[in-house]
């Protein structure tokens, strides 16, 4: 199945607190249309691969659904997080398609 390329704002988020593990939440409509395009072939806990750019930085990353969010998520690894300057609650532009 062909997969659109998706661009959007969003904010980091960190899960729980003093953790580690950065976010961010997928739009609703975003995260509806890949449900819709590749839910169907998703891989181990209901993860999608996906090649994700951010700034200068482009690497390969897989998304993952949360109950919690009500949507899919997406890692931020801490290298991408300081290549780019991204800081918590500011919106910066992403752009990803389903690999």
């Amino acid at each position: 199945m062909t997969s659109a390329r998706y661009r959007f704002t969003a904010s980091l988020w960190l899960w729980k607190d003093e953790s580690s593990w950065w976010f961010v939440t997928l739009p609703d409509d975003v995260s509806d249309d890949i449900e819709d395009r590749h839910g169907a072939s998703a891989g181990g806990f209901g993860s999608i691969k996906v090649e994700v750019t951010v700034g200068a930085t482009t690497w390969r990353t897989s998304l993952f659904p949360s109950a919690e969010q009500r949507a899919y998520v997406l890692p931020m690894k801490k290298a991408v997080r300081a290549a780019e300057a991204l800081v918590e609650d500011e919106p910066f532009d992403i752009s990803l398609v389903c690999v």
